[in-house]
């Protein structure tokens, strides 16, 4: 299994990224795929969740309405769109197989995401 997230970066509040998620090593397009993200100390936090064609998807509270998950089972790759940043929304971001949790104990780098002025 292989789990290669991207996209992050350092944004001013209010500003947007779009993550990507690219998988492998596992039948992509039939698992529900999920957005995790961590601070440190903290335990890593679902933040959003797609079913395995996409027709279904989870939000936490925290990012309903600001943050979409999508997925291209053809590229094998899960995205979330983040509008709207606040600065608690600052962590590094994971992806997962699975919801609501995960498929697999291993875990990519992650990428950072910082929301700052």
């Amino acid at each position: 299994v292989q789990l290669v997230e991207s996209g992050g970066g350092l944004v001013q509040p209010g500003g947007s990224l779009r993550l990507s998620c690219a998988a492998s090593g596992f039948t992509f397009s039939s698992y529900y795929m999920s957005w995790y993200r961590q601070t440190p100390g903290t335990e890593r936090e679902l933040v959003a969740a797609i079913s395995s064609r996409g027709s279904s998807t989870k939000y936490a509270e925290s990012v309903k309405g600001r943050f979409t998950v999508s997925r291209d089972n053809a590229k094998n790759t899960v995205y979330l769109q983040m509008n709207s940043l606040k600065p608690e929304d600052t962590a590094v971001y994971y992806c997962n197989a699975g919801w609501p949790t995960p498929l697999y104990d291993y875990w990519g780098q992650g990428t950072q995401v910082t929301v700052s002025s």
